[in-house]
């Protein structure tokens, strides 16, 4: 399974949304709706999934779906 799919996976159960709402460019708090405490659950369980920490500085820097993916990516090589 790809980091992408991954991720869109998480996602899609954090929130509680079609995993087929899910777009790259979708921006976690404008188009899927998620909140501050959305962001954090979906945070530690990137971190869980993907067995890595991501500080709180690096998380307040991501905010669509594709910058998660890039920031895992880069992350796991």
């Amino acid at each position: 399974m790809s980091v992408e799919t991954k991720i869109k996976d998480i996602i899609a159960e954090q929130l509680g949304i079609n995993e087929d709402d899910i777009a790259p460019e979708s921006s976690l708090s404008v188009d899927l709706g998620a909140d501050s405490l959305d962001i954090i659950e979906l945070v530690m369980a990137l971190e869980e999934e993907f067995e890595m920490e991501i500080a709180d500085e690096e998380a307040e820097q991501l905010d669509t779906v594709n910058d998660f993916i890039e920031f895992v990516s880069r992350r796991s090589c």
